[in-house]
């Protein structure tokens, strides 16, 4: 099966980097029944940027709205799903830098039962220009 490649709306929320910011943020979000489709947490300074990529954007902001975060986006990024193979992402990523587009940031993550899943972001400007080139929906 080929890749299934989608646009999707993520947010983010700076955190104090102590030990349980990203399992209460979660606890949060589970509690309010918002399902990710991907997190990604990491140092920004002294502070943590959380960044989440929910399944229904509508939901999440509902509920960051309730817990009071200081939330910034959406913003959009690509999310990718398929069967696993070698150089997979590098099949991904040089197809944006065949077309000149600079990834911004990029994870990936082997999901077992041969598959794989992966998120990358490109400025807002190379944002039509890259799904294009990933042949994304």
């Amino acid at each position: 099966m080929a890749e299934v490649i989608r646009r999707v709306q993520y947010f983010y929320v700076l955190a104090a980097d102590k030990p349980g910011e990203g399992a209460r943020s979660l606890q949060t979000l589970k509690d309010a029944g918002v399902n990710l489709l991907a997190f990604s947490g990491f140092p920004v300074g002294k502070r943590a940027q959380l960044d989440f990529v929910p399944e229904d954007p509508a939901a999440f902001r509902a509920a960051a709205k309730r817990a009071r975060w200081k939330v910034v986006g959406p913003k959009t990024g690509f999310l990718v799903e398929g069967d696993d193979r070698t150089g997979v992402c590098a099949e991904l990523l040089g197809r944006l830098a065949a077309a000149k587009i600079n990834v911004t940031a990029t994870d990936a993550v082997v999901a077992g039962a041969g598959r794989f899943g992966a998120i990358l972001w490109v400025k807002a400007k190379d944002v039509a220009r890259a799904a294009k080139a990933l042949g994304a929906s």
